[in-house]
């Protein structure tokens, strides 16, 4: 009598969690995967170089303690996902890649360069509007 308790609760787990795994649609799980690949690009000192050897790249050179680059840092995601699949669009803490940030002479933050394989083609320094930041990468597509 206890295996056959046993059993019916084995067959009752299994059937609700058979139930609770049917419950996800297939589109929700690729509307997350999207949307987790529509944010910026982490640049670190080890990725930069292969990162930015080809097509267009927006680096938002920035730190944690900036308050400017905190302000610019919502922008930056906004344009990962409008420009997403025709450039790349990431970001670089200064503080945690110091070699990068020394390459390429970043005094002020932000500072964002758009490369365009693996070129400096524009250094823009302060905060910048969404609507410059796009008149900008719209030249280099």
């Amino acid at each position: 009598m206890r295996i056959v308790k046993i059993l019916s609760l084995v067959v009752v787990i299994s059937l609700s969690l058979g139930f609770t795994m049917n419950r996800f649609d297939s589109s929700e799980v690729k509307s997350v995967a999207l949307s987790e690949s529509k944010k910026p690009i982490t640049f670190t000192d080890d990725n930069f170089d292969k990162m930015t050897q080809s097509g267009v790249v927006m680096v938002d050179f920035w730190a944690t303690w900036c308050g400017p680059c905190r302000r610019q840092g919502p922008i930056v995601e906004e344009l990962a996902g409008d420009f997403y699949g025709k450039v790349k669009v990431g970001k670089l803490d200064v503080d945690k890649n110091t070699e990068v940030a020394g390459k390429y002479y970043i005094r002020s933050i932000p500072t964002i360069i758009v490369f365009k394989n693996g070129k400096v083609m524009e250094r823009l320094v302060g905060l910048r509007t969404k609507a410059e930041l796009e008149k900008t990468l719209k030249r280099y597509l």
